[in-house]
């Protein structure tokens, strides 16, 4: 039992335990959703009798509007819920993430989405906010335990989406938009779980000051250090390769399934076996970077993914493509789990926390400018935009090599 402390600052009492499943069943639905949204993207848009020939252009621009709205707000989230309220953010992801879904579920024209998917910005930003009241009510013998447990929801329900979404639709018959309702149901009923089940957790110390003076101010700080700006620079090709192929893939599933039976159990493999193995290898990744290095590791994952990535277009069954994206998932955990582990132990001890906080910046400015790219060269081909996120690692494995040769000095030292 832990003590934490209510909307009126007076201690209450809080399990760790409790707030971890809280939170746990709210990340797991929340990426349940999200990866069905990727996966049956395609599909639906189709229904909606979209010209297949337009259909990958859609499926790019479509994805990149996800983030659009979402960051600019990044480094506004973890201030607002430092110093007002963190129930209060995380219940404002789960409530608008339910009429996000309701909103797609309901459209019936490729532009009644843009409307869902502008909205879903402001979902994002609960994550970070959900570790540091799980840190602040967890106690320390166990904080790695909670976090590491925390760790393996978002694949699980990554996992999950696509397979359950994929029984639903080629085995019972379900329709997409009903698929996506029951999502934006699931979201609705986190929220309900969260109001009533979770108290407030606040800082020990909450900030003072301007909300908008404080986050630029983490910003700042962040940024002057040469060590975070280049990690931040690696973390952000890696994803923007990721989030190149990714829209495609479902389409690259139907091009070689060829048949419009069982496509959806098709796109479920390829997509939910690529998140499952991302979040198995995670911690073996983590042994291989205390072993070799992490600078070692993070080289040999972007590199890893590059090969992977070029051979996608080019397998002749979809059983292959969903090997080859479970190895390409297991490479990028890599690279996310060896730019953790450098920030951890490179950049100074009392820059950690805003460091850790805004790392999701590259990560959402990725999302805008990946699949945007993947829209604009996506009509030469859909090997080019394969080739192209490859050519895109392998210039970041490049950076680590020529821009980052003294990193891992502090695990070296340690």
């Amino acid at each position: 039992m832990t003590t934490a402390r209510d909307e009126t600052g007076s201690k209450v009492h809080q399990s760790w335990w409790w707030v971890l499943i809280l939170f746990s069943i709210a990340l797991v639905v929340e990426s349940l959703a999200v990866s069905q949204l990727f996966a049956f993207l395609p599909l639906y848009l189709a229904e909606m009798q979209m010209p297949a020939a337009d259909i990958p252009r859609w499926v790019g621009w479509l994805t990149s509007l996800i983030f659009l709205l979402g960051l600019p707000l990044v480094p506004l989230w973890g201030v607002w819920a430092d110093k007002y309220s963190r129930k209060n953010v995380i219940l404002r992801s789960a409530l608008v993430e339910a009429v996000v879904f309701v909103i797609i579920a309901a459209s019936r024209q490729p532009w009644h989405l843009v409307v869902g998917m502008l909205l879903a910005g402001f979902q994002l930003g609960n994550t970070g906010v959900m570790l540091g009241a799980l840190r602040d009510v967890t106690p320390t013998r166990r904080l790695g335990t909670a976090i590491a447990l925390f760790g393996a929801t978002s694949p699980i329900g990554f996992a999950l989406g696509p397979v359950l979404g994929g029984l639903l639709i080629d085995y019972f018959g379900t329709s997409i938009s009903t698929v996506f309702l029951v999502s934006g149901l699931l979201s609705l009923a986190v929220a309900l779980m969260l109001a009533v089940g979770l108290r407030e957790v606040r800082p020990e110390v909450r900030p003072e000051g301007a909300v908008l003076k404080l986050a630029f101010g983490a910003m700042h700080s962040v940024f002057t250090e040469p060590i975070t700006r280049r990690l931040f620079i690696v973390f952000g090709v890696a994803i923007l390769a990721r989030f190149m192929i990714s829209p495609y893939l479902p389409i690259l599933t139907e091009q070689i399934h060829a048949s419009s039976e069982g496509i959806a159990s098709a796109i479920a493999l390829v997509v939910g076996t690529a998140a499952l193995a991302g979040g198995l290898i995670s911690p073996l990744a983590g042994a291989a970077g205390d072993r070799f290095s992490f600078r070692t590791v993070l080289v040999a994952s972007l590199v890893g993914y590059a090969l992977t990535l070029v051979l996608m277009p080019f397998v002749p069954s979809v059983l292959l493509l969903a090997l080859l994206s479970a190895l390409g998932a297991a490479f990028i955990a890599g690279v996310n789990a060896m730019v953790f582990g450098l920030l951890s132990v490179d950049v100074p001890p009392q820059q950690r926390s805003a460091t850790l906080n805004l790392v999701y910046l590259p990560l959402y400015l990725a999302g805008i400018v990946g699949p945007a790219i993947g829209a604009l060269v996506v009509s030469t081909g859909l090997a080019t935009v394969f080739v192209l996120s490859a050519l895109i690692l392998v210039a970041g494995a490049l950076f680590v090599l020529l821009r980052l040769q003294n990193a891992g000095a502090g695990q070296a030292a340690a």
